[in-house]
């Protein structure tokens, strides 16, 4: 069966991508994602004691006076957490706290602050229509789930994961998240930090243009290229990496690609190491590629187990997080829990293995997916001795403008060492915003054409 080709060298514009025969998923019913679950695919009702509410719509309510370009509220400011977890009171919490929360808690003394759960979740309908379409059309690779899924666009393409077959659904979810809804184009200056024995570092400072073909709103099945997003990463600090530049092509059924541009050197190369447990160059080894936004990239390296979907205590409407300076937000250990919202939501649990003949240094993770979003909410990973190894907590954001509900900040720590890093997300929105949504990116043409990051290159 023949994979997709990209014949992509600097100098060229785009790709012609093919794909695998794909198989159809077991029979499901879209109807339900207009009655007992929402258009993204969760459980309308709240649960038993109301902790978590029913979904009504969704947060799509824009601030009076709002206009672009200025900074989004903390819209929960006012509340105050009904709960705090820490080493002294976790056992009485285990069941909705993962491993990586409670490890963080023994070793370091973190501690989690619980408030209301809000479920702001939303997307326009536009996208709703497109995951109806999918639930019924979309299909696995033959070849294995891990390998990707065709007939779906513009929405998550699994709404009903098949839980008869947890392989199936644990690619499924996973595949979800990674076409999850985040818009149709953005700019924003990303930062990444290090915590290195308690010493906050900048790692990198980066413009950031994405877009996302797989939504775009004059997307089809047959047009969209089997893109789900491109991503134009432009490094302007610190003054020893500026001028380093790498483009990103995340597909739905192959391995990431990407170029490179190291600053210096004004010529534009493959970059294939740019994806999988490649440490990142972006947080000085802390985070591996395939770490960004909880997961990232091609599934291709695991089988994906679906285990349960249980009650759990993640970060969430974490819209001040971003509000805050980095030097305010950085603890030793971990980001300041007083700047950190948790809340309880329903969340799909996947596991991760190595497939056979596969290698990654995050031999198992478990990954903890948000049932109102597809967002991976947290991740805990296990080394090759079944050593809990890195904790990834992801941050999302309420964007009433798009209208959604998005990712922002992920931290990855390192339980063997100590330090973390921060990555793909803004800081310091509140007096300088960056974060810019587009329906199409204007200069699209050139931002993702390898040939032009080439042309632009300063050396």
């Amino acid at each position: 069966m023949k994979r997709r080709t990209f014949n992509l060298l600097a100098g060229t514009s785009m790709a012609a991508l093919t794909f695998r025969r794909a198989t159809a998923q077991s029979s499901v019913d879209p109807t339900l994602l207009t009655t007992t679950l929402t258009p993204m695919g969760a459980e309308r009702a709240g649960n038993a004691d109301g902790s978590i509410p029913a979904w009504s719509g969704g947060y799509t309510t824009i601030p009076n006076g709002w206009q672009p370009g200025q900074s989004m509220p903390d819209f929960f400011a006012g509340e105050q957490p009904i709960l705090t977890i820490d080493s002294s009171n976790m056992a009485a919490h285990a069941d909705r706290l993962t491993d990586g929360v409670m490890a963080l808690m023994t070793k370091y003394g973190f501690s989690i602050k619980v408030y209301p759960t809000h479920r702001t979740a939303s997307a326009p309908q536009s996208v709703y229509d497109s995951i109806a379409k999918n639930a019924a059309n979309a299909q696995l690779d033959p070849g294995g789930p891990q390998h990707g899924f065709k007939n779906a666009f513009g929405g998550v393409p699994f709404p009903i994961p098949d839980t008869s077959n947890p392989l199936n659904a644990g690619a499924q979810i996973i595949w979800n998240h990674n076409a999850r809804w985040a818009g149709y184009a953005y700019s924003a200056v990303n930062w990444a930090y290090v915590v290195n024995n308690g010493d906050l570092v900048l790692a990198s400072k980066n413009q950031i243009k994405a877009d996302y073909p797989y939504y775009a709103p004059s997307a089809t099945a047959a047009n969209f290229g089997g893109i789900q997003y491109r991503y134009s990463d432009s490094v302007t600090g610190p003054a020893n990496l500026v001028g380093t530049a790498s483009l990103t092509y995340s597909t739905t059924d192959g391995p990431t690609i990407a170029w490179e541009l190291l600053n210096g050197q004004g010529r534009v190369r493959k970059a294939p190491e740019v994806s999988f447990d490649t440490p990142s160059s972006y947080t000085d080894g802390i985070s591996n590629f395939d770490e960004y936004f909880g997961f990232t990239g091609a599934l291709i390296k695991y089988d994906w187990k679906y285990l349960t979907k249980k009650e759990v205590y993640i970060p969430y409407n974490n819209n001040g997080l971003v509000l805050a300076e980095a030097q305010q937000a950085h603890l030793a250990h971990f980001l300041d829990p007083n700047l950190v919202r948790w809340e309880l939501h329903r969340v799909w649990v996947v596991e991760a293995t190595l497939h056979a003949g596969q290698r990654n240094v995050l031999a198992r993770r478990r990954y903890y997916v948000d049932e109102d979003t597809w967002i991976i909410a947290h991740g805990d990973a296990w080394d090759a001795n079944d050593n809990l190894y890195h904790v990834n907590t992801c941050y999302n954001i309420l964007r009433p403008d798009l209208p959604g509900l998005i990712l922002s900040n992920n931290a990855v720590t390192n339980l063997q060492t100590g330090d973390y890093a921060t990555i793909t997300g803004q800081w310091n929105e509140k007096s300088n915003p960056t974060l810019t949504f587009y329906n199409v990116m204007p200069d699209a043409q050139t931002v993702f054409d390898p040939q032009s990051m080439a042309a632009s290159s300063q050396y």
